[in-house]
């Protein structure tokens, strides 16, 4: 009997004192738990405790328990819930200007993701299609390439390839990938490790365009209407680039100085590859190179035509036939055919020997053995940004 009254007079605290005692005891279910399991084998023995009372009493407790926990879960689950919105808010907000910018197949494109199967079920079609069409089909890599591609209208046009991301896209891409929905281009994604198995390693910036090669033009076109007005025109002649990189750099120089027309040799020159639209930002999607099985039959055809034929040489270089002279002392008086030879080699002999003059960059320093010459790409942007620049009458 005393233990029982003992228990009867703990549980007559004050009713503040209860509430706090359950609020600490009401913060974790397990706590909660615990604490009931406890009070009650503390309280009621069950030698000491008559039955009814033992289910008034447990009952009573339950109760208080459910209920804290009830509305303990409730504030929590209301509070994740209010979170989840919040950070779903902060990230949609920096890109709903450019999701109001883009149509709806784009959206639904910028979610469709391809599994790994997919990847690979990819790459077999694209092979089949290259044994398959009698036209091969060569991958277009690099935003700038990939658009150019696109609006320029000179390549067959078969799919463009997307790399996957969580993200918004940037507008480039987005821009890409409008210019392929608006000619029918099929898109799909995939992940950047299939892109760089299509591109092998090189940087394709998240875009890889499937479509017909690119050729040298091989048939004699008559001039353009610029070329016309203009009575100093000056042709870029490529003797022997093999390097893409080289000649993509070379093509780029050629189109931001305003280079009329380039020429190269078929035999022995780099051909029109990706990754010399890739080095050139896109500029081989838009000006057309020209080639020629036999340089030197269209150098003499130009010669009778009244054109001078400009050579390059190195600083030690020289033919007693040709004069050399320094670039910065030349100026363009008529319609003129620079010649630029190749990696290593340079110039061919017999291309030198129809030279009216040999041009050469001299250098601003003693140079060390070894390093006495300039890459050809370099060279070239040199030599024409000095002859462009005196010519007048455009």
């Amino acid at each position: 009997m005393q233990v029982w009254k003992t228990s009867i007079q703990v549980f007559r605290v004050s009713n503040r004192t209860r509430n706090r005692c359950l609020a600490g005891l009401n913060e974790l279910y397990i706590t909660q738990h615990a604490a009931y399991t406890c009070t009650r084998a503390l309280f009621f023995p069950k030698d000491s405790v008559s039955k009814s009372d033992e289910r008034f009493t447990s009952n009573k407790l339950k109760k208080t328990f459910v209920s804290r926990e009830r509305k303990y879960a409730a504030t929590r689950d209301d509070f994740l819930k209010s979170t989840k919105t919040q950070r779903r808010e902060s990230h949609a907000a920096p890109s709903s200007k450019t999701e109001s910018k883009v149509s709806s197949d784009l959206q639904k494109l910028r979610f469709d993701d391809f599994s790994e199967s997919e990847t690979r079920r990819i790459l077999r079609h694209i092979q089949k299609d290259s044994e398959s069409n009698e036209e091969q089909l060569e991958l277009v890599f690099g935003v700038g390439p990939c658009l150019l591609a696109l609006t320029q209208g000179r390549r067959r046009l078969s799919r463009l390839f997307v790399k996957n991301g969580e993200g918004p896209q940037r507008d480039v891409i987005l821009k890409v990938c409008q210019e392929a929905v608006s000619r029918g281009v099929q898109i799909q994604r995939v992940s950047k490790q299939t892109l760089d198995k299509m591109c092998g390693g090189k940087v394709h910036q998240g875009l890889c365009l499937q479509a017909s090669p690119l050729e040298f033009i091989n048939m004699e076109r008559p001039v353009t209407s610029l070329e016309v007005r203009n009575h100093r025109a000056l042709w870029l002649v490529l003797d022997g680039v093999q390097d893409p990189m080289n000649l993509g750099a070379i093509l780029r120089s050629a189109y931001f100085l305003g280079v009329d027309r380039i020429v190269c040799s078929i035999q022995n020159s780099c051909p029109l590859t990706p990754t010399v639209s890739k080095a050139s930002a896109g500029v081989m999607e838009i000006m057309e190179v020209f080639g020629y099985s036999n340089l030197k039959d269209m150098i003499k055809v130009k010669l009778e035509h009244g054109w001078q034929v400009v050579g390059t040489v190195g600083l030690e270089e020289g033919n007693p036939e040709s004069p050399v002279m320094p670039c910065s002392d030349f100026k363009m008086s008529r319609p003129t055919l620079l010649l630029m030879g190749g990696e290593g080699d340079g110039l061919s002999p017999e291309l030198r020997q129809l030279c009216d003059i040999l041009l050469t960059i001299p250098p601003r320093r003693h140079l060390h053995p070894g390093v006495e010459s300039l890459n050809v790409s370099v060279a070239t942007g040199i030599l024409l940004h000095s002859l462009l620049s005196t010519r007048t009458g455009s």
